[in-house]
């Protein structure tokens, strides 16, 4: 499974309608897609940055998807009043304990390390820290992606509720650091969103 994220860092006047036409106009277009397996968006109103992530059934649906989106993700930029960024990831993991309703929201950490080390990181993980997250009141999902090439990262823990999100920021952090500290990796960013589009329909992996 892979996945292509669009990162536009726009303005918070434009980003209404940036979530109006993702959610109106792009995803049911992208869903007809040979191998989408869904779309969703991520939005941090105070700044105007929006992630888009589309999921593919492999890396050929991914690759023969590019040029169909290309005039749909201009056309986002231009409504959100920013450039957009595109990286393409492996979905490693994706643990589900139920589904994201309205008003859910997303941490998600950015992270960097060694390339031969990501098989080993992903295990690890799974050992280690999603039954800690199966723990925290009100998680609903976890999501691992990967740049094996580069060794980087991208986890998203998805919640019920912002309330919920911030209860479990001091549990968060420190499960996190012990993780990053053990598998020699480092975190270059940790952002929260809100959860505007939820039709990812990226299938277990746990």
């Amino acid at each position: 499974m892979y996945a292509r994220s669009t990162t536009v860092r726009g303005t918070p006047e434009g980003m209404d309608a940036g979530i109006s036409y993702v959610r109106d106009k792009v995803e049911p277009a992208v869903r007809q897609m040979d191998g989408c397996v869904g779309l969703s968006m991520l939005a941090e109103r105070d700044t105007g940055r929006c992630i888009v992530t589309t999921s593919w059934a492999d890396h050929q649906a991914l690759n023969n998807s590019a040029d169909g989106v290309m005039a749909m993700r201009r056309h986002a930029a231009e409504l959100m009043g920013g450039p957009a960024d595109v990286q393409e990831w492996e979905v490693a993991l994706m643990h589900r304990l139920h589904t994201a309703h309205h008003g859910a929201c997303a941490r998600v950490i950015w992270t960097d390390g060694d390339p031969a080390q990501v098989d080993r990181m992903l295990e690890t993980f799974r050992m280690t820290v999603l039954a800690q997250l199966e723990d925290l009141l009100g998680c609903c999902s976890v999501s691992v992606m990967v740049d094996r090439s580069s060794g980087r990262g991208v986890v998203t823990t998805t919640y019920d509720s912002p309330q919920d999100m911030r209860a479990a920021r001091d549990r968060a952090v420190q499960m996190r650091e012990e993780f990053m500290q053990n598998m020699n990796r480092a975190i270059t960013e940790v952002a929260e969103f809100e959860l505007v589009v939820a039709q990812l329909r990226i299938p277990e992996t746990v």
